[in-house]
């Protein structure tokens, strides 16, 4: 069902929490610099193959309630529409991003 590994989606929730923790917003320069969880969590999001991100972009969007685990495939429709190459940032800026796609993977049944 997934592209992305689930253990990878784990990875990303760990980081996005060291760095939602912290007082640095996604849109300053400096945030890489002086946060390497923020630089991880970033370089993992970049590295990943466009449906990979498509991935995360729907995990987050059926965790976040707007759409439902049935309509998985018209979540990557509408994600793979959007896309484009900002998407560590969308991803970053979303405020409870881990509690998210934790939510995301357990409605879709790939829990821990």
């Amino acid at each position: 069902m997934l592209n992305v590994n689930p253990e990878t989606v784990r990875f990303i929730i760990d980081k996005a929490h060291e760095f939602q923790m912290l007082d640095v917003e996604p849109e300053d320069d400096s945030a890489e610099a002086r946060d390497p969880a923020y630089a991880e969590l970033k370089a993992t999001i970049d590295d990943l193959e466009p449906d990979q991100q498509i991935d995360l972009i729907s995990l987050m969007w059926i965790g976040r309630g707007d759409y439902r685990a049935d309509e998985w495939q018209r979540a990557l429709a509408d994600a793979r529409d959007r896309w484009n190459e900002r998407t560590a940032e969308y991803l970053i800026g979303t405020p409870l991003l881990p509690d998210f796609l934790s939510e995301g993977l357990d409605r879709l049944g790939i829990g821990e």
